[in-house]
């Protein structure tokens, strides 16, 4: 495919010696109207060197470039060179390299070699898996897709959240008043339960928040009848968890979470002495982190027990040397900026100079109508009700709008899923949203059902028009403002799926593929597609199979599936 970037700023560096081609694509522009041209270079860096006001240069320099094939004309704006690129060339290019590439088109090797590990999801164990889950896992799973699809090797990994006081409490909660055979029929409500009664008695009395500890401390020091209760609680957890992963079809490498670092932090705390990094403060353990405008990072507390911080320090240096990642992203709520603002600062003082390839990649919080959610207190909507809720409801528009539609029950998955995925990954992830369930099943507007139909539609056509891949199109038949405009969204694609994995943000795709589905339906509506001149029909159809084939892998590096019939 010709890169028409590439192009103007060959034809610049011709002309400018003293600038490096890099330093010349930096100052490349896209305007913001195509009436200003595809691409536009201002001059005004060029003023000292050639000794001539920016308008002169670019009026200049415009006049040199006029008989370029790739570009209609080359124009002077005031001190900007506006490129503006051949059509037919453009269509003709972007969509051979679909044809060629199919559902690989945009995807490219600049990962070969190297290792990105994404976590993300990552629940904690005998808790709802709840809606404020969500978006860690669609995000989470969407990144993993989008680095893997541009060559990088990625590692997606479930931290469980699987140690800690929690388990304290849940263990002394289920030698109080747990029945083994309630929670197997019903493990996270029941686990839940206890979960909400032991901290609600806790608060009027302090002397179970001891005991809690306590066998959080029995936990971590290999207690037997502690060990084999967490096990017990970890297994039905996470045969729960899998159901709704099953749902929204997101596989991990690894379920490594907390406690897989438990013998792995004494290494830690003996590295933060060596290094003199570690102080004792009121019996506890810390690394003074004042100097760089944080509090203390607490590494052990008085009764020994350690902390998050010390197990992500100990998974980090775990995962370097394992993987020797690339990247280590943590998909993580941004009420924890702090935390892996302290901890990564910490490995930065160990000496690592890998420290800032751990990066934290936040995003706002879900909260519901009438306040936040609270698993303490048991105000908790969970996802798999709200997935399947979402397939019933998608099952029912089926039933009247479709009745005799083949598949309907996955349709209907596939469409009601999509719809919550969608509309999770339609904003920046660092918004806060507020979780409304008609909102979410909305199927109206830029949705992730009208993306879908949209495929659905293109598919419906192609099998109309009986169109085969053929070497044989005539391009140059597709020249009106609609063609145009969808193959420009085309020949961006691939630049878009690029800056989605720069700033780890999927909206950028979301956004893309709703403009690509508009383009497709007003040409859907203005053009006769399935016509009785042989070349135009397959000049047409071959437009018509490019934009489902984009969309289809847009969908699809969102975790989304992409139904041939709705």
């Amino acid at each position: 495919m010709i890169i028409f970037k590439d192009e103007v700023v060959k034809l610049l560096k011709n002309q400018i010696d003293f600038l490096k081609e890099e330093d010349i694509s930096a100052l490349v522009e896209v305007p913001p109207s195509y009436d200003m041209g595809d691409y536009a270079f201002p001059t005004f860096r060029l003023a000292k060197e050639f000794k001539k006001s920016p308008n002169i240069i670019a009026e200049e320099l415009a006049n040199k470039f006029s008989e370029d094939e790739n570009f209609e004309k080359v124009e002077n704006a005031g001190p900007y060179v506006n490129f503006f690129i051949n059509k037919s060339k453009l269509i003709e290019s972007v969509l051979r390299e679909i044809k060629d590439k199919n559902g690989d088109y945009g995807s490219s090797d600049m990962g070969q070699d190297k290792t990105v590990i994404v976590e993300f999801s990552s629940p904690n164990i005998a808790k709802p898996f709840h809606i404020g889950h969500i978006r860690t896992t669609v995000i989470g799973n969407s990144l993993n897709r989008i680095y893997k699809f541009l060559g990088y090797n990625t590692i997606a990994i479930n931290h469980l959240g699987d140690y800690g006081t929690q388990f304290g409490m849940l263990i002394s909660a289920y030698k109080k008043w747990g029945d083994r055979e309630v929670i197997e029929s019903n493990p996270i409500q029941e686990l839940l339960k206890l979960y909400v009664r032991f901290n609600s008695e806790a608060e009027n009395d302090t002397s179970m928040r001891d005991e809690a500890r306590h066998w959080f401390k029995e936990l971590e020091d290999g207690n037997i009848e502690a060990v084999e209760l967490w096990q017990w609680i970890r297994d039905i957890s996470l045969r729960e968890f899998n159901r709704v992963y099953d749902l929204l079809n997101i596989k991990f490498d690894s379920y490594a979470g907390e406690s897989f670092y438990s013998d792995k932090m004494p290494r830690v705390i003996n590295e933060l002495k060596e290094k003199g990094l570690l102080e004792e403060s009121k019996g506890a353990q810390i690394v003074d982190l004042e100097p760089y405008g944080m509090p203390p990072a607490l590494i052990r507390k008085s009764d020994g027990s350690t902390l998050y911080t010390t197990r992500d320090i100990a998974a980090a240096i775990y995962r370097k040397e394992t993987y020797n990642f690339h990247k280590n992203l943590y998909v993580v709520a941004s009420q924890q900026n702090l935390h892996f603002k302290s901890w990564i600062k910490v490995i930065e003082l160990m000496g690592y100079d890998w420290a800032n390839d751990c990066q934290h990649i936040p995003f706002g919080m879900v909260s519901l109508e009438d306040g936040t959610l609270s698993t303490r207190k048991g105000r908790v909507v969970f996802l798999e009700d709200v997935l399947k809720k979402a397939v019933e409801s998608t099952a029912k528009i089926i039933e009247e709008r479709n009745p005799n539609l083949e598949n309907k029950e996955e349709v209907a998955k596939q469409v009601g899923i999509g719809a919550i995925l969608f509309q999770e990954l339609f904003n920046q992830r660092i918004k806060d949203y507020v979780f409304n369930w008609d909102r979410t099943l909305s199927f109206d507007g830029e949705t992730g059902p009208y993306v879908q139909y949209t495929h659905a539609r293109a598919t419906s056509l192609l099998e109309k028009g009986e169109f085969q891949i053929d070497d044989n199109i005539d391009y140059g038949l597709l020249n009106t403002e609609d063609e145009i405009n969808i193959s420009r969204l085309l020949y961006d694609f691939p630049r878009v799926v690029i800056d989605a994995c720069d700033k780890n943000e999927p909206y950028f795709i979301t956004r893309h593929i709703v403009e690509i589905a508009k383009a497709f339906n007003k040409f859907y509506n203005s053009t006769p597609i399935i016509v009785d001149d042989v070349e135009l029909r397959k000049s047409r159809l071959s437009l018509v199979y490019s934009a489902k084939t984009v969309i289809k892998t847009g969908l699809s590096l969102l975790g989304i599936e992409a139904p041939l019939k709705m």
